[in-house]
């Protein structure tokens, strides 16, 4: 089967690329580059002419501060770019595999973990567009799997894990917001898991939403602490803050755990904790390894 994967230079599509090397299908890598998914004629010339049978799209405006002062562009990317990808899809009778956040939820007091039937309620530009997003790929009647993740990092690009390496490396105090609650994820593991679930055909009869993320709860702080310990960085003092201590354009989710029963239900997943999959991008950072 040929693939198209969008996004591929960003963490999860270069963890698809890692995923994918070893995969007898045929992977259509593409970024802005190759392809603008805000065109089109565009997504449609490229999904006809390599006779595209799923696309994965990592692609996204993820900036979710500048997002506020950058609808229009937020909305481009995040859902009328999804809007065409999904209308291809159809056209074409392919399967799309659509890649969106716990920001859709937030907007309402919520201390369990958020289940996919759970109503979207962002709080930002970013959440509303990524919510936007979702219901593009369900109105357009193509066959699609939403992955929804959190608090993605990996070895590539900037990303949190990289940010406070360095300041916990080169700075003798931080503050770290404790008030957040959510799930690190490894974009090593969320890209296996769609790999898997791609390469073995698993996704046909289960098609809709579903939640991703690695195992665990912590904040924003607990995160930071384990970093630094894991990188030996020990020389740091670090302190936790509230998240008014840091004025931001967008209120962000205050919880937004999400829960995995459904995906490990019906795709048979084992899912990593957080501590064990951090451990493994701090190691390949440390040897070079991906």
């Amino acid at each position: 089967m040929n693939i198209l994967v969008t996004g591929a230079n960003g963490q999860l599509g270069r963890s698809l690329r890692l995923a994918a090397s070893r995969s007898a299908d045929r992977y259509v890598f593409t970024d802005v580059g190759e392809l603008d998914i805000t065109d089109a004629e565009s997504v449609e010339r490229m999904v006809a002419d390599h006779g595209i049978g799923l696309a994965i799209n990592c692609a996204a405006y993820t900036n979710v501060d500048r997002a506020e002062d950058d609808r229009a562009r937020a909305e481009l990317l995040n859902a009328t770019a999804v809007e065409y990808l999904a209308a291809a899809m159809r056209r074409h009778d392919g399967w799309l595999v659509h890649i969106s956040t716990d920001y859709v939820f937030g907007g309402e007091p919520c201390n369990i973990p958020c289940r996919e039937e759970r109503r979207g309620t962002p709080t930002g530009v970013y959440g509303e567009t990524k919510l936007h997003g979702e219901e593009a790929v369900v109105r357009s009647g193509c066959r699609y799997l939403i992955f929804r993740t959190s608090w993605l990092y990996s070895e590539f690009g900037r990303n949190f894990v990289k940010t406070m390496l360095e300041l916990t490396a080169t700075r003798p105090s931080l503050q770290v917001v404790f008030d957040q609650a959510g799930t690190p994820t490894y974009a090593g593991d969320l890209a296996a898991a769609i790999f898997d679930i791609v390469e073995h055909r698993r996704y046909a009869g289960h098609e809709g939403i579903y939640h991703y993320s690695d195992e665990g709860v912590c904040s924003w702080y607990d995160f930071t602490v384990a970093i630094a310990e894991y990188a030996g960085h020990t020389a740091c003092d670090i302190h936790p803050c509230h998240s008014d201590e840091f004025p931001s354009k967008v209120k962000r989710p205050a919880y937004s755990v999400l829960d995995k029963t459904k995906i490990k239900n019906t795709f048979g997943l084992r899912i990593p904790h957080w501590t064990e999959s951090l451990r493994t991008c701090l190691q390949n950072l440390k040897t070079g390894e991906k």
